[in-house]
């Protein structure tokens, strides 16, 4: 069995089909709308109005740390002062950008009254997997 570069994206492409994220809010119903009428995710109804969204292409970098079982989520955006200008006018509150380095980086805050960091980035971007 060769175990090269190419076997291994062949084997991750035929055994890992897509991501799935969660979102956990003290309020669901209000979050849910927001991302499907002031962000315009698709979503399939999977029973009694719980929604799942399509997303964009993704990514996942692994990070040092001292312990394990940490995750983060982040959307990406192409241009971080229009999506702050969006949110305005959808009465979305947002932090001011701040240049990370790796990025220029925002927090709206969800209905729910969660935080969601999004970021333009500076890195260079992967080609997504396609199935």
């Amino acid at each position: 069995m060769e175990h090269g570069p190419l076997s291994m994206f062949h084997w991750a492409h035929v055994m890992i089909t897509g991501a799935h994220s969660i979102i956990y809010s003290t309020n669901p119903e209000a979050d849910r709308a927001f991302l499907r009428d002031v962000l315009h995710f698709p979503n399939v109804d999977v029973g009694g109005g719980w929604l799942i969204f399509g997303l964009p292409p993704a990514e996942v970098a692994v990070h040092p740390s001292d312990k394990n079982d940490v995750h983060e989520f982040y959307l990406i955006c192409d241009d971080i002062e229009d999506l702050v200008a969006e949110m305005k006018r959808h009465n979305v509150p947002s932090t001011p950008v701040q240049n990370v380095g790796w990025g220029l980086l925002t927090q709206i805050t969800l209905p729910g009254g969660g935080k969601l960091g999004v970021y333009q980035p500076r890195h260079a971007r992967p080609q997504p997997i396609s199935t």
